[in-house]
């Protein structure tokens, strides 16, 4: 059986989704797995060991051109089975176009005619982290195609691999930008792309790199898109010690390959504080107003730090609150884990 996967539409949701389509490679282990998806995911799946192929496209200003001229190039490949991760009208019809002859997923904004198993959302969405909203499709999906029920939420792996040539680039990548042999390594995500209401402030980001550079002498490395240079600037205009910056510096698949070997990552709510504990790097999440309650990052390896008195209308942690869970992060896995070589 040849299986069609669309993949979701932002980095933290395409993380969130790895416990899915690993549990969906466990089920169906002979069949063919295809992850249709944006191209810049390819930077997060490329060395996945639970995907045959990586089918991206690149979207474009109207959705209904892109339902079209991905039903035109996905229609002569013969899937069986199509799971729809998003739930967006236009993944659906995209599908349905393509004449997949079973098409599964959510039935949300009005799509269910489009699908041959509309799965109706599940009444605690909105409660629960969202690694089990796609959890619950998958299972749903082996229910309603081979008629069992073993998908499990105790089975939850979100691990990304990166292959050992990757992170030796990344390795020299930060060796050239100034990390010194034997040097740990502190990534920091300042940014954070489809809201302001999830930046801790660049100020105090700019206080805690002083502080992990002066106090525990490790280097720290700011990491994030394009469009979030200006925080940058202003994280380094904070601190005395200047951090390298390799904001906007790198593509998806470098960056997840520096999150791999690095020691820690401290972040706002962004994309790649998902992508470092998915790659195995201890993750502090730092947040302020928002509920992490469904949108943390997932896994045992990564923490959520918020302010010690939320009541009292200073909803965002402090920098010492912050940097004393750093080193209790770095001091708890000093044992367990080699200090970056960069040569």
């Amino acid at each position: 059986m040849k299986i069609l996967v669309r993949g979701t539409n932002w980095i933290g949701d395409a993380v969130m989704s790895v416990p899915a389509l690993r549990e969906l490679r466990r089920v169906f282990h002979d069949d063919q797995i295809t992850l249709h998806t944006r191209s810049w995911a390819e930077g997060l799946f490329r060395d996945a060991s639970f995907i045959d192929e990586i089918v991206p496209f690149d979207p474009q200003k109207w959705k209904l051109k892109d339902a079209l001229d991905n039903s035109d190039f996905l229609r002569d490949d013969g899937y069986d089975l199509a799971i729809i991760l998003p739930n967006s009208f236009e993944s659906a019809l995209t599908t349905f176009l393509t004449r997949i002859p079973r098409r599964i997923g959510y039935n949300k904004d009005l799509r269910g005619m489009l699908l041959t198993d509309p799965v109706p959302v599940p009444e605690w969405k909105g409660r629960r982290h969202e690694v089990y909203y796609y959890l619950n499709l998958i299972a749903e999906v082996e229910h309603r195609v081979l008629g069992t029920r073993t998908v499990s939420e105790g089975l939850a792996d979100g691990y990304l691999e990166v292959a050992a040539e990757r992170r030796e680039a990344a390795r020299e990548m930060l060796g050239r930008a100034g990390v010194r042999n034997g040097q740990k390594v502190v990534a920091l995500g300042p940014g954070s792309r489809n809201s302001l209401a999830k930046r801790w402030p660049a100020e105090e980001f700019g206080r805690l790199a002083d502080r992990l550079a002066v106090n525990l002498d490790v280097s720290v490395v700011l990491v994030g898109g394009p469009d979030e240079k200006e925080v940058a600037s202003a994280v380094a205009a904070a601190a005395t010690r200047r951090p390298i910056d390799l904001i906007g510096q790198t593509t998806l698949d470098e960056v997840t390959a520096v999150l791999s070997v690095a020691d820690l990552m401290v972040s706002n709510d962004m994309g790649l504080a998902h992508v470092a504990p998915a790659v195995g790097t201890p993750t502090i999440a730092v947040f302020g107003p928002t509920d992490p309650e469904t949108t943390r990052p997932f896994g045992e390896n990564a923490v959520v730090v918020r302010s010690e008195e939320p009541g009292d209308g200073h909803l965002w942690p402090s920098v010492d609150q912050v940097f004393q869970a750093a080193v209790s992060r770095i001091m708890q896995d000093e044992d367990d884990s080699e200090p970056y070589d960069a040569g």
